[in-house]
């Protein structure tokens, strides 16, 4: 006799938002929650609703005027998350959740009492701490994530631990080029791992103590640092051929505060002279003839963003790379 089929689980559509400013040249990521637990923190999310919401962008600005408050600026569309499990345990018959991501700009960094709903921005290396080698390589590589990755890919068997070696050696090894924009494979590599509190979370084995794990990131609820580190790589390689960072700035500004926003976003230090060479030779500023007298030292000149050179060119961005 055939069996009857399983119900299937109602499927329902999320909107979550990584929402990105910039403060004192760090880059910040807005979370809804900002108690003192670490499980509180999440990112602006919410269910699409369609019959209030025309489209998914529509609603997604809803729940973040709702949830935070703070205006939206640029936002783009991401990925669709939908993996089973990611907000779910092991026979949870709840509906499942499919969530849209996009990543959102805005130059409103407000602090937690400023926003709605106890919302607040934090600096988004406290959640992937090894993504900032602004000032050097993060010692935690060589001293906690390496050691983990070894003794994971040392529990392999034959092929399967040489392909595991060669993932180890391309996104985290001493001396191989650090592309800035694999975020995202970083992090999963660390899952997979377990060498992220998240992993653990849903029950995967981990080489580490918990209070070593502590170290690697604040952890965020179900996959919103995956959604994070989707963000955080699709804003470093749109750098590099959109003026995406003009959304990030001030109306005037001066080219070095212009390099340390760029370095904030790509977690990156950059050559002075290269960069202010990149800068005068794409024509995506001009000086406005006014200087400033608050960098402490001589007069620095002011400039702005030239918004018509998007009508002049169909790309125009930094193509930021250069170490110094």
């Amino acid at each position: 006799m055939d069996q009857p089929p399983s119900p299937s689980l109602p499927v329902e559509i999320g909107l979550t938002a990584a929402i990105v400013a910039v403060a004192e040249d760090e880059p910040m990521i807005l979370v809804a929650r900002a108690g003192s637990a670490v499980s509180e923190a999440a990112l602006p999310s919410g269910p699409f609703d369609p019959l209030a919401h025309r489209t998914f962008e529509i609603g997604l600005r809803s729940w973040v005027s709702e949830q935070t408050g703070v205006p939206l600026g640029y936002v783009e569309q991401l990925y669709t998350f939908g993996d089973r499990g990611r907000n779910a345990q092991a026979g949870d018959r709840e509906p499942h959740v499919v969530s849209v991501g996009y990543l959102a700009l805005t130059k409103a960094a407000l602090a937690s009492d400023d926003a709605a709903g106890g919302a607040g921005f934090r600096p988004w290396y406290h959640f992937f701490p090894w993504e900032d080698l602004r000032q050097r390589r993060p010692d935690m590589i060589d001293r906690i994530i390496l050691p983990g990755l070894e003794t994971w890919s040392g529990s392999a068997e034959g092929d399967a631990r040489a392909v595991r070696r060669e993932r180890v050696r391309r996104l985290f090894g001493d001396g191989a080029l650090f592309d800035d924009e694999t975020v995202l494979e970083r992090y999963e590599l660390l899952y997979e791992a377990g060498l992220v509190a998240e992993a653990v979370r849903d029950g995967r084995p981990s080489f580490l103590a918990p209070e070593i794990l502590s170290a690697l990131g604040q952890p965020m609820r179900y996959d919103h640092r995956r959604i994070l580190a989707t963000a955080m790589g699709r804003l470093r390689a749109k750098l590099k051929y959109r003026p995406v960072i003009f959304e990030l700035m001030p109306a005037v500004f001066t080219l070095t505060e212009l390099q340390r926003r760029v370095e904030a976003i790509s977690g990156r230090h950059l050559h002075k002279q290269n960069f202010r060479r990149l800068v005068e030779g794409s024509a995506v500023v001009e000086p406005t003839g006014d200087v400033t007298h608050a960098t402490g030292g001589r007069p620095a000149a002011l400039f702005r963003f030239r918004r018509d050179v998007l009508q002049e060119r169909p790309s125009p961005g930094l193509r930021v790379g250069v170490r110094g």
